[in-house]
């Protein structure tokens, strides 16, 4: 049981990590609300059926390897970059209902999945990228409030108006709610996709811009998280951010430039 305050509302909430249990297994809010965010995005999903050429169906298809390949990377992204807290307790590692999944991680090999399945299937992989991209931001939104409900996912202590109050070894500290300001911003990014879907102008349009639009959001809250993965005195998911930020911003300027020539030299 972890307390939680929002000041700002003068809310004192007492949040249980364990929702109830079954025969003796405890099942973890952490663990409903992911799953809820995965049936979500599913919904999505199937709102959107058809609009890049890709089913409903394969997706479902795809779900099949998708889902245990992304939580199994971003949970060794997590594990290789806080290899100090695992190495004594190595059995840890396997604890996924105490939470300790990584966005980039799940991403990363989210990505590879779709590729190799991509390829088997003779489907474009920017066009399912497109088609996946709005549910994933929206996931992601939903998927954050699991940190809310473990105490985790904060950030340095701060007097800012939205602040939330914790107990961090059992002292009373008031920190950047980070897990909210990253729910916001992804819900954000959802809306913006939804928006722009039926005017893309290139495969993979999409995806860039989701890209663009996190990396640049989570390189700003990593700066104020108090348990960012580190590799030394380099915060790892900054440093990834602005590489994906910087990189993408200018494909994303070449590829406007390059399509506004286009339709000059027709005109």
């Amino acid at each position: 049981m972890s307390t939680i305050t929002f000041p700002l509302f003068n809310l004192k909430m007492d949040i249980p990590r364990v929702a109830f249990e079954i025969f003796g297994v405890k099942i973890y809010w952490y663990a409903i609300i992911i799953v809820s965010a995965i049936i979500i995005a599913l919904l999505v999903c199937k709102k959107n059926e058809r609009k890049f050429g890709i089913d409903f169906a394969t997706i479902l298809d795809l779900l099949i390897f998708l889902i245990p390949i992304s939580i199994i990377s971003a949970r060794l992204y997590y594990v290789l970059f806080n290899l100090d807290s695992y190495i004594t307790q190595p059995e840890r590692i396997f604890n996924l209902r105490a939470g300790g999944l990584a966005i980039y991680g799940g991403i990363i090999g989210g990505a590879i999945t779709c590729y190799i399945f991509c390829k088997k299937r003779k489907i474009n992989l920017l066009d399912l990228f497109d088609y996946i991209v709005p549910s994933l931001a929206l996931a992601q939104s939903i998927g954050r409030w699991g940190n809310f409900f473990n105490s985790e996912a904060y950030g340095h202590e701060t007097s800012i108006f939205c602040r939330m109050g914790v107990y961090e070894a059992g002292k009373y500290i008031e920190v950047h709610p980070t897990f909210l300001y990253e729910s916001v911003i992804t819900l954000g990014i959802f809306i913006i996709l939804q928006k722009i879907t039926k005017k893309r102008k290139f495969k993979g349009e999409l995806t860039v811009i989701y890209l663009i639009l996190y990396s640049f959001f989570r390189m700003l809250i990593e700066g104020v998280r108090a348990d960012s993965l580190m590799m030394g005195n380099v915060r790892i998911s900054q440093v990834l951010s602005g590489v994906i930020f910087v990189t993408l911003s200018f494909f994303l300027t070449y590829k406007k430039i390059k399509n506004k020539k286009i339709k000059t030299d027709v005109k």
